[in-house]
């Protein structure tokens, strides 16, 4: 048996090569992340191979991303077992073994082979295509979001030197009407020079009637009376912020049209929970990828990071621990935010919901048991490809 060990890069990967001796063949192979290296990875290993029986190989390598995508495709298509390792375990182990500082890319190589002589988690498979997709798209979505918070809060910045008396005059600062009317009339000067009637037109149309003259009134007054600076500078940058809100904001309705395609091909059952919509079923299903990696849903729940830690020493064993949060970060999300919503429609995760409030648990803390009375419902209706069946 050849035990294969690579740490992925950038630019190039570090491979190390042990058999089932503990014969070191290789432990200084450099490649360069190329068709070239990978062939010459390839050849490699064929040639310490003394039978033609992929199946005596073994390879593995940390799942670092998308630096690792293109190498795993290529060695799963010349039929070798890959392995996809946790970074946070092959940390561990080489700490365990020994007490020196010692990191290099050349012993984490070394130290991912070596567990593989211990390592019996399941050898790689590629995702469906459908899920594969969904990941790229949801993961490009969490990106969009990011940037449109961050064009918000930028927002925010200027309305407090502009016209720090607006946000208490609307519901939200980010809604249509508001935007609509900084477009136009940024700075109180503006506003307060502006003719009523028009003003009256520019928010009731913005806002489809629920504003009207009594709203222009006393948003006049209030522009008058602001503190706030009509910088030139300053209201263009605030212009020109709202029109990039804007435009990521199409970009995102466009891009949830897309997810809405793919998962309609999947025709998954997640859709039939009550609260999970489009958006969260896409993130749950492409973090999730093949549910049958899964035995059982308490590894579902470790892989979302929601089970509660544990800590014991002597006779002292912690009753109140928090939840690991390792795993999925996006998953966890989504569970999260479904765990929110679903009470809100199903009886029974509403009544769930009331019996953690009871024993008198945080909402959120209440909250996350809910998420993790879905995670084990997800768990089983992937597995039996079935419907949810709300219970009366």
């Amino acid at each position: 048996m050849i035990f294969v060990g690579i740490d992925v890069a950038k630019a190039k990967h570090d491979c190390c090569i042990i058999d089932s001796d503990g014969v070191i063949h290789t432990d200084s192979l450099r490649i360069p992340n190329s068709k070239k290296g990978f062939d010459t990875l390839h050849s490699t290993i064929l040639s310490l191979l003394n039978s033609k029986d992929l199946s005596n190989v073994k390879i593995g390598l940390e799942s670092t991303g998308h630096y690792s995508t293109n190498i795993t495709n290529y060695l799963f298509s010349k039929g070798f077992n890959v392995h996809i390792l946790n970074p946070l375990a092959t940390n561990l182990f080489r700490k365990a073994r020994t007490l020196r500082k010692t990191k290099t890319d050349k012993t984490d190589a070394k130290v991912i082979a070596t567990m593989l002589f211990t390592d019996d988690s399941k050898s790689y498979s590629p995702p469906s295509y459908q899920i594969q997709e969904l990941k790229s798209l949801t993961r490009h979505r969490f990106r969009m979001i990011g940037y449109r918070s961050k064009l918000k809060i930028s927002v925010n910045r200027l309305i407090d030197i502009i016209f720090p008396e607006l946000p208490s005059f609307f519901w939200s600062i980010h809604q249509n009407s508001s935007y609509a009317l900084l477009l136009e009339l940024p700075t109180p000067n503006d506003i307060s020079s502006c003719h009523l009637t028009k003003l009256t037109s520019l928010i009731s149309k913005a806002s489809k009637g629920k504003y009207g003259k009594e709203k222009s009134i006393a948003l006049k007054e209030l522009a008058a009376n602001s503190i706030g600076s009509s910088d030139r500078s300053i209201a263009f940058e605030l212009k020109q912020t709202i029109r990039l809100i804007q435009s990521v904001q199409s970009e995102i309705a466009a891009l949830d049209k897309q997810i809405k395609l793919v998962v309609d091909e999947l025709n998954t059952p997640l859709l039939t929970i009550p609260g999970i919509g489009y958006t969260l079923a896409a993130i749950i299903l492409a973090e999730i990828g093949d549910i049958e990696r899964f035995s059982t849903p308490a590894k579902l729940l470790a892989f979302a990071g929601m089970e509660p830690s544990t800590y014991q020493s002597g006779t002292y064993n912690a009753s109140k621990t928090p939840m690991v949060k390792r795993g999925s970060k996006y998953l966890r999300w989504a569970i999260i935010q479904a765990a929110r919503l679903v009470p809100m429609r199903d009886a029974t995760f509403a009544a769930y919901m009331a019996k953690k409030r009871s024993e008198g648990k945080h909402y959120f803390v209440a909250q996350s048991h809910v998420g993790k009375k879905l995670l084990r419902v997800i768990f089983y209706l992937l597995k039996n490809n079935t419907e949810f069946v709300p219970q009366v």
